[in-house]
Parts: C-alpha cells; structure tokens; sequence
C-alpha cells in the first residue's frame, strides 16, 4: 500500500489534470496501523533491515506528501492511528468528523511516535505534542481541530457532499479548496474531560527536560487534586517502554527546531536501531503483548527509566554502524510548496 501511494502521489505531482488530491479510507477507519506487526516478524525472523526498510519507503512517502506540489485533502473519518497519519496529516488540509480519533500509541508498543510525528507534534501548541506523543493520548475530532491536527470538522453525512463540492470546484487554489470546505464546517464543542481544557497543566508538566522530571510533575499535581486524567496519564506514561519514552522525548524535543526531511532521516536512523535491537528488543515485545499474544503485559528490558543512560539514548540518534547499511535518502523536491514549511 505504501509503494502504490507513493507511485500514486508521485504520479498526480506529474499531471497536470490532477488539481487537487482526496485521501480517505475504506471501511470504518482511516488507518488503523497494521503496519508494525509485520515489521516485528521480519525482525523475529532475523531480518532486520527487511522491516527497516519497509520504513525507508514509508518515511519517502511521508516527504513526498508533505511536500507535494498539489493541495491534498484528508477526510479523517474514524480511527487515525500510527503510519496512515503519515499519509494524511502532512497533507494541507485535514478534515475530522464526529468519528475521528486520533492516536500515535507507539511508546506503548516499544517504538516511537515515527512517520514524521516529530515535525507536526512538536508543532501543536505548547507541549501538547509532548503529552500525545509520550502518552500515546486518543484525541476526537473536536481535540483535533482544537490542537490543529485538523484544519477543519465537517459531520461524516456530509462528507459525500463535500467530496462532489470539492470535484466540481476543480481548483488548485488553497483558497479555494478551503472555502469550498469551509461551507461545511462547524466548530464542535469540546467534552468537558478533554485534555485541551488543561493546556496550563500540560504546559507545566510536558516542559520539563526529562521524563523522571515529567512524571514527577505529573504526581506532585495527582497529590494536590483528585483528577481521573491526571492519574490516567500517568499510568500511560508508567505502562509504556522505558526505551521508547526516553527517545521519543528527545525526537520530539529536536523536531521543534527541524524541518520535515531532516526529522525523517533522524526518525528513520532511530526506527533502525529499534530493529537491530541492540540496545533493547522492546519493540518486538511490544508488538507480541499488545498484537500477537494480547495479554498487555509486555516485559520491558531495560524495565525502568533509571537503567536507560544517555550514552543508550545517544546511539538511536548515530548513524547505523553497517557497511551496508544507508541513511534516508530523500527524493529532490523541485515544487516544494510554502505551506509545507510552517504548517500546524
């Protein structure tokens, strides 16, 4: 699926037909992942640098919809979790319904918010990409239009509306395509447990240098009040892969001063080390207790955050030592957009 969006992408970029491009999903959800566990089963095979590089062609993908000459629109209707984000959120218009929900829940998995989550997380307002990204945090439609993962909320019935809007106004004008959206846009109310009501608290936790820093915040605050988020989040934070929240944090932090193709390269230079597995095998375990075997009690090695140094850290940030072995190469991009530079 990779390789024909990506033959797909490159294609509507040639042709000068091609105004503007629609991505959706078939079925219930937009992507629900899927991508991971068959990664974890070349590494379980011995074959790392098969599941490494099946993420050297999605991280291509990534930049080349990020940076696509073409207006696309995401109609993110259902769940939007893991490597389609890839494919829909660098796009310049990201619709969300009433069915939307969001999740990056790599750390739970033993890997790390990839597919260029570093660039547009960091990005989202304040440190709120620090608490998606490290928390593995679901997000509605409403949350996403708040923190601006979406651009815009439509209600899914009309969706076909939308779409025959969209085909008829036969324009590459982002002006354009943004009104024409905007005719079926509503701002939605947000719950009142949202986790956007608590941006000050998010603020004040997710800023802190490290994750011992952040989770000691987080606690101070769970000790002063009674507040089922503040304990939930924690738990996430406490479940998670030590490994995996360590890097994460760093990936996101360095993303905030990087653009999309240098955080796709850094990302791909970590995602291979997660699957050499030298400094730790929490991937594949992630993957049997949370895909294969479905027990959720996955035995994460090093199994505290204190074990992990920062000499561990350091290494899935170093190129890969292997003769045979490429960084990303990332594909020149002769139209590169404006909008793909600031965007979130």
């Amino acid at each position: 699926m990779v390789v024909r969006l990506l033959e797909l992408f490159l294609a509507c970029a040639e042709d000068s037909s091609v105004k503007l491009i629609i991505l959706k999903g078939k079925g219930r959800a937009f992507c629900a992942g899927g991508d991971v566990s068959a990664a974890a089963h070349d590494i379980n095979q011995g074959n790392w640098k098969a599941a490494a590089n099946y993420f050297r062609k999605e991280f291509t993908m990534n930049y080349v919809v990020a940076t696509h000459s073409k207006p696309q629109v995401s109609i993110l209707n259902g769940i939007v979790m893991g490597g389609g984000a890839g494919a829909s959120i660098h796009g310049r218009f990201r619709v969300a319904t009433e069915n939307s929900l969001f999740a990056m829940p790599e750390t739970a998995l033993g890997l790390f918010p990839d597919i260029g989550a570093s660039y547009f997380l960091s990005r989202l307002p304040g440190f709120f990409g620090e608490y998606v990204g490290l928390a593995g945090a679901r997000l509605d439609g409403a949350e996403m239009l708040a923190c601006g993962l979406a651009t815009h909320f439509v209600h899914s019935e009309k969706l076909p509306l939308l779409e025959e809007a969209l085909v008829k106004a036969d324009s590459s004008d982002p002006a354009v395509i943004s009104s024409t959206i905007d005719e079926f846009s509503l701002t939605p109310n947000l719950k009142k447990n949202s986790a956007c009501h608590r941006l000050n608290i998010i603020n004040k936790c997710f800023s802190r240098r490290t994750i011992e820093e952040i989770i000691m915040a987080l606690e101070r605050e769970a000790a002063d009040r009674k507040d089922d988020w503040l304990s939930s989040t924690i738990q996430s934070l406490k479940k998670a892969s030590p490994t995996s929240l360590k890097i994460s944090l760093r990936s996101i932090r360095e993303g905030r001063l990087q653009g999309i193709g240098k955080c796709l390269v850094r990302e791909f230079r970590m995602v291979s080390h997660v699957s050499r597995g030298e400094v730790s095998k929490d991937f594949v375990e992630g993957c049997r207790a949370i895909l294969l075997d479905k027990d959720r009690n996955p035995k994460w090695n090093p199994s505290n955050i204190e074990s992990i140094s920062d000499e561990m850290v350091d290494l899935y940030f170093s190129k890969v030592n292997d003769d045979d072995w490429e960084d990303l190469k990332l594909p020149a991009r002769s139209n590169f957009p404006s909008y793909a530079i600031a965007k979130l």
